[in-house]
């Protein structure tokens, strides 16, 4: 059976709860204020029940005609995102779209990308933070689109890459730290042993989690993002590696300390995507990527 609530009618309700009134509701929808009370009234009879109530001198919502607002409400609402979706898809762009990258890369790299792709799409844009194996997890288990992380050794065969450029990344440890009383000398794999290492958890979830930069028997505090890691590291609970970029105010604030000995290293970023899942906000992502992306 067809339900008498139509859209309309609910647009109406909306309109008049937040205008206060019959006659300002009207004005909002262009109608005539008798035209809105009559429709009102035909959906109080054929409901069987009062949506108004009209017996002070304004008409209020009465229980059952707030409960109709409110749900209509969220009908309105899904229309909207119904209609919002149906014409980014008729376009050719996905809905939704998610760009991993692990936690070593700072977020606000992108975030040029993000500004950028909302003035050409509608796509609704998710950047996801990972550690490791995480990040080819996402990948392969669908969980993102592209994936921007330091290169690795092979490649996935149904993965297609391109290079970004490099991060540098450097050992360091609270300007306090006892590592930097140490005597002079390289710092060795026997040297960093006796320091405890602030490491950022792997975020795989099926995949077997991989560890860098940590020795077998070294202590370490494990932590969940970079955010906590430079905290740590503040903090004096340890050493670790950093992006140059990451490091930067805490070494000029003079918090942290480069650990003297150690050389700093670059590790090379790509991003990479799965060839046979290809939409518009992918390519237009790729693209922008391959020819604005810089570190920041």
């Amino acid at each position: 059976m067809q339900s008498p609530i139509t859209l309309e009618a609910l647009h109406i309700l909306d309109a008049i709860d937040r205008r206060g009134s019959f006659a300002a509701a009207a004005n909002e929808l262009n109608r005539a204020p008798s035209s809105l009370s009559y429709q009102i009234q035909k959906l109080e009879q054929d409901l069987d029940i009062m949506i108004f109530d009209r017996s002070g001198h304004k008409a209020n919502f009465t229980e059952a005609g707030q409960l109709i607002l409110e749900h209509g409400r969220t009908l309105l609402s899904s229309t909207e995102k119904l209609v919002h979706d149906a014409t980014v898809l008729a376009n050719g762009w996905e809905l939704e779209m998610t760009i991993a990258f692990d936690g070593i890369i700072p977020v606000n790299n992108f975030f040029p990308l993000v500004d950028a792709l909302g003035t050409v799409s509608k796509t609704r844009l998710r950047l996801q933070e990972e550690i490791l194996a995480g990040c080819w997890e996402s990948l392969s288990a669908n969980r993102a689109d592209l994936l921007v992380c330091p290169k690795i050794e092979t490649l996935p065969q149904d993965v297609k890459s391109q290079p970004l450029g490099k991060l540098q990344i450097a050992w360091y440890a609270a300007s306090d730290h006892y590592v930097h009383k140490r005597s002079a000398g390289p710092f060795d794999d026997i040297t960093r042993q006796k320091y405890r290492i602030i490491a950022i958890a792997d975020t795989a979830r099926d995949q077997p989690a991989i560890s860098v930069n940590i020795l077998e028997k070294q202590p370490r505090l494990t932590v969940t993002n970079m955010s906590v890691k430079c905290e740590a590291l503040v903090d004096g609970l340890g050493i670790g590696t950093l992006p140059t970029q990451v490091a930067q105010p805490f070494v000029e604030s003079g918090q942290l300390i480069q650990i003297e000995g150690s050389e700093p290293r670059e590790l090379e970023l790509i991003m990479a995507w799965r060839r046979n899942k290809l939409g518009e906000a992918k390519s237009w992502c790729i693209q922008y990527l391959k020819k604005h992306w810089t570190l920041r």
